[in-house]
């Protein structure tokens, strides 16, 4: 914890940033940098953006003002309803108004399992028409968001904190030129399950850690059912594959699954194709 504090306020000093801005979705990432950026800079260098949409659980907002108020942070409400409706995000989708988030959730759902191998499919970006459209629906919002996160950093001088985590990175479980876009990355080696461990010792609220966690993008969907496997179980493989390990032990299902999201992960790097 402390080696994470050094390198967050040395890098924030070296490269004369006054500050931070990070994301607080009410979930467990965001909640771990959160407070790891105000203990190491304090308070009144780290400003929380709370950034819900049409489309946000009822209960991130409660949950995000929980944490920026556990912290100790200063944070700002910006709904971003009204710029994904302006550029046709909304429009790929039936309207949401006269439905019940069960209905909503349960449709969601439907998308998602209707393509063999949903999150593969989602790595490389193939899937039929309804499935693209789909993708290019939920990567418009965490895009937007970092626009948000830059447009309100930039205006203070401040550093965009980014609250990717190792299992997302080696996954390929983020959004390319969206959420893994930022300038510091304090939990980038961290497992899912060691940020969960982090978070008891930070003494993060307990309703955030028993969240299920989720990219809250899209109706009903949380990580492991978009993932198609629990996080424990994901980072336990992972380990052993990293540490070259007996994985004999491992349901073998499982391990064909993780090896193959490894596989196709390069798909969703950052590159640019040029001469």
């Amino acid at each position: 914890m402390e080696e994470i504090k050094k390198f967050i306020a040395d890098n924030i000093e070296k490269y004369k940033y006054k500050g931070v801005v990070v994301g607080i979705s009410g979930g467990i990432d965001s909640a771990v940098v959160g407070k790891l950026l105000k203990d190491s800079l304090g308070r009144d260098k780290v400003l929380g953006l709370i950034l819900p949409e049409r489309d946000t659980a009822k209960d991130t907002v409660e949950d995000a003002i929980l944490v920026c108020d556990y912290i100790g942070i200063e944070y700002k409400i910006i709904d971003l309803t009204g710029v994904i409706r302006k550029i046709g995000v909304y429009s790929l989708k039936p309207p949401a108004f006269p439905f019940p988030k069960a209905i909503q959730n349960r449709y969601s759902k439907n998308v998602w399992t209707s393509q063999e191998n949903p999150f593969i499919q989602d790595l490389t970006t193939q899937g039929d028409k309804s499935f693209s459209e789909s993708l290019a629906y939920y990567r418009a919002k965490p895009r937007i968001r970092t626009i948000t996160l830059y447009f309100e950093a930039e205006k203070r001088g401040y550093a965009v904190a980014g609250c990717t985590n190792k299992t997302e990175e080696m996954t390929g479980f983020y959004t390319k030129w969206g959420d893994e876009a930022c300038d510091i990355e304090p939990i980038r080696h961290l497992y899912k399950t060691e940020v969960f461990e982090l978070a008891r010792k930070l003494n993060i609220p307990q309703k955030i850690i028993d969240k299920k966690p989720s990219p809250d993008i899209a109706p009903g969907i949380t990580d492991e059912f978009a993932l198609g496997i629990e996080y424990e179980e994901l980072d336990r493989i992972l380990m052993k594959i990293e540490n070259n390990e007996d994985l004999s032990n491992e349901n073998q299902s499982s391990v064909e699954k993780v090896k193959e999201m490894l596989e196709n992960r390069k798909y969703r790097e950052v590159r640019q194709l040029h001469l």
